[in-house]
């Protein structure tokens, strides 16, 4: 009995070895530009907080390389699909990260408006109770997307979908924050002005949490190759069948009279 030869698998080409450099490169500067983003949340809110606007400065600077090192990376990725042609699981991942990229530094911007608001506000007081909120709102915010970067980083599809419900908690403290400016509000403890600032400011901690959740739902499709907006397609797909086979009352006595129209005799001009 003669053995079957192993056959030794081939060595990887250049143009692999490059692909799979280029996409580890990218991927480990997409986890440096969330935590960029993530630095700036608690640094916005010490901001908000402490009054201390020669903070805020810095912060604004620090967003501009967020948006320079986002430029980067997007064009990096285009470069790699354009040069190495990947298809399936691979260009699903070089299409999360485009996604990623722009959900990450729209949070950056958030918290440059919440440093902006902060300076417009300068000097308005804050009840014990505001302050409490957006504390916790900071840090849950930070706290999703600390969690939507490790969904990608480990792949994990799981955790990824379960961003949404966590996003839950964010939303209540939204709610609770409204409650409190309107309680501080009518009470005559800030402003009219104020209490809008800080309406604005909740919003925006409320929009990093949901940019976490995109980030989730990017990284169900990176593993997947499924959205939840796959869902809403197919229902559209069906309600457009079930119009197609069911033809509208009325139709056939409408086209009839539409050509005995236009077959009678024309007025004389």
């Amino acid at each position: 009995m003669t053995d079957t030869p192993i056959v030794p698998e081939p060595e990887p080409t250049e143009h692999r070895v490059r692909y799979h450099r280029d996409l580890e490169e990218i991927k480990a500067d997409i986890v440096r530009l969330g935590a960029m983003c993530d630095e700036m949340i608690p640094q916005g809110t010490d901001v908000l907080l402490s009054g201390e606007l020669g903070m805020a400065q810095r912060l604004i600077d620090r967003d501009d390389d967020v948006d320079r090192l986002s430029i980067e990376i997007e064009e990096r990725c285009y470069n790699v699909m354009v040069r190495q042609s990947p298809i399936a699981g691979e260009l699903r991942q070089l299409i999360t990260i485009t996604k990623m990229v722009a959900e990450i530094e729209r949070s950056a911007d958030l918290m440059v408006n919440v440093t902006k608001a902060a300076r417009r506000m300068y000097g308005s007081p804050m009840t014990p109770q505001i302050r409490g909120v957006i504390a916790s709102m900071a840090k849950e915010a930070q706290r999703l997307l600390r969690l939507s970067i490790d969904a990608y980083v480990d792949e994990n599809d799981a955790l990824a979908g379960a961003l949404n419900d966590i996003d839950d908690q964010l939303d209540q403290l939204n709610r609770d924050m409204v409650e409190a400016i309107f309680e501080a509000q009518s009470e005559g403890h800030i402003d009219l002005a104020a209490a809008v600032q800080l309406a604005l400011i909740a919003r925006y901690y409320e929009r990093i949490g949901d940019h976490a959740v995109n980030i989730g739902n990017r990284v169900i499709y990176m593993v997947t190759g499924w959205l939840p907006e796959h869902n809403g397609a197919i229902r559209s797909r069906n309600r457009s069948a079930e119009h197609d086979e069911v033809e509208p009352i009325g139709a056939e006595a409408t086209t009839t009279e539409t050509s005995s129209d236009d077959g009678g005799e024309q007025s004389p001009s």
